[in-house]
């Protein structure tokens, strides 16, 4: 068995639905110590199981190179979605099994993201320690609320003055072969709460009440017809979606007092999550109402430059593919990490994360090894990275 695929294995095997702690950490520093990473473990949140304050588990590791080496840092999460049922075999219990087009590696994780973490560490593993120095920020929440993980993680790697100068996030970016595409950006994510407050009445004598209900179509109607931009160079147009709309009224005969609805809103970087925030509260105070928001990340970008060049040389010399630069889908810890350095995503094919019998191909894990290796040989050789 190949050394990434036994990491893979033996990360799958140690269940970790989000928030991940325990085992499955037990796991990672068994893999980082012995190459010389010493490994820092932490845990942040205080609050009750099942809360988004819920604890989390997150790891820093790091093998200091010369002094003055350039800094480059590998990032993802060791936490799953849950793995819900139908499973042809048990989510946790790693299987390979053959597969006309090759072997597959079956398991919760294997995609998202267990798989890349452990091409990660192999391509670290024959890394000289000279070379420069290399770190892992790893966290066991970034499929839940992502409050106390890579965040906490940025606060300690601040405090202590670790700061990478490049950070690869192992995201699975592929959409139809491993090495089709790379993320360069993301766009931000706001939620907003909209509550319209009426009074209420018998439905027989409406001029004795105020229904809130039309007064929160009106608005939802507003915000539907909202054309926020039309994309650009980098970013396909934001979008606004109505996700909820909440009475809560039993009655067949009395007007209700309250109506509330949910929005999300997908946005690119031309506009700030405060900025639709307020757009979309001074449209909601016009009718009466009012909102509250959560901004859970702002759109990036990592303008092409030498950093993607290099993703994509090492990609196209393992896969013959040169990776789209793309801003495409959700979001993820990358959010975070940019205010740290220049990052950029990429991973395995994305067709069965989230999916009952998630899996990877073991070649891809195989050549995912290798691509991580030549990027960090690359990066720790160059000294002047200009435009990242």
């Amino acid at each position: 068995m190949s050394r990434v695929l036994e990491f893979a294995k033996r990360l799958i095997a140690a269940p970790s639905v989000t928030p991940a702690r325990g085992q499955v950490f037990d796991a990672m520093e068994a893999m980082l110590a012995p190459l010389g990473f010493a490994v820092h473990r932490f845990i942040a949140g205080e609050g009750e199981e099942g809360s988004e304050d819920a604890p989390v588990e997150n790891l820093f590791a790091i093998r200091h190179g010369p002094p003055g080496s350039r800094h480059f840092a590998f990032a993802g999460h060791l936490d799953v979605v849950p793995p819900g049922e139908g499973w042809s075999s048990a989510p946790f219990a790693p299987e390979v099994r053959p597969n006309p087009g090759g072997d597959l590696l079956y398991g919760r994780g294997a995609v998202d993201m267990k798989g890349a973490i452990a091409a990660m560490v192999t391509a670290v593993s024959d890394v000289p320690q000279g070379a420069g120095t290399l770190s892992f920020i790893v966290t066991g929440d970034e499929e839940g609320p992502a409050q106390h993980g890579t965040r906490a993680l940025i606060d300690h790697m601040r405090a202590v003055g670790d700061i990478p100068d490049l950070c690869l996030v192992g995201e699975p970016t592929s959409v139809h072969r491993l090495g089709d595409m790379m993320k360069i950006g993301r766009r931000g994510s706001t939620i907003l709460w909209i509550e319209v407050e009426g009074r209420e009445g018998h439905v027989a004598y409406p001029h004795l009440a105020d229904n809130p209900i039309p007064r929160l179509v009106a608005i939802l109607a507003e915000l539907d017809a909202m054309v926020l931009d039309t994309g650009n160079d980098w970013f396909q147009p934001s979008n606004l979606e109505i996700l909820d709309i909440t009475v809560d009224n039993p009655a067949s005969n009395v007007i209700p007092h309250l109506a509330q609805a949910r929005v999300s809103v997908r946005f690119n970087a031309t506009h700030t999550g405060a900025e639709l925030g307020e757009r979309i509260a001074a449209i909601a105070a016009r009718h009466g109402a009012r909102t509250e928001q959560r901004i859970y990340g702002e759109a990036f970008l990592t303008p092409p430059g030498a950093f993607s060049a290099m993703v994509a040389e090492a990609v196209e010399a393992e896969t013959g593919l040169r990776p789209e630069p793309s801003t495409t889908g959700g979001t993820s810890d990358a959010r975070f990490l940019k205010d740290l350095c220049p990052v950029i995503e990429f991973g395995l094919c994305n067709a069965t994360m989230h999916k009952r019998d998630e899996a990877v191909a073991v070649a891809d894990l195989e050549t995912l090894s290798r691509i991580y290796r030549r990027i960090v040989e690359t990066a720790l050789k160059q000294q002047n990275w200009g435009n990242a």
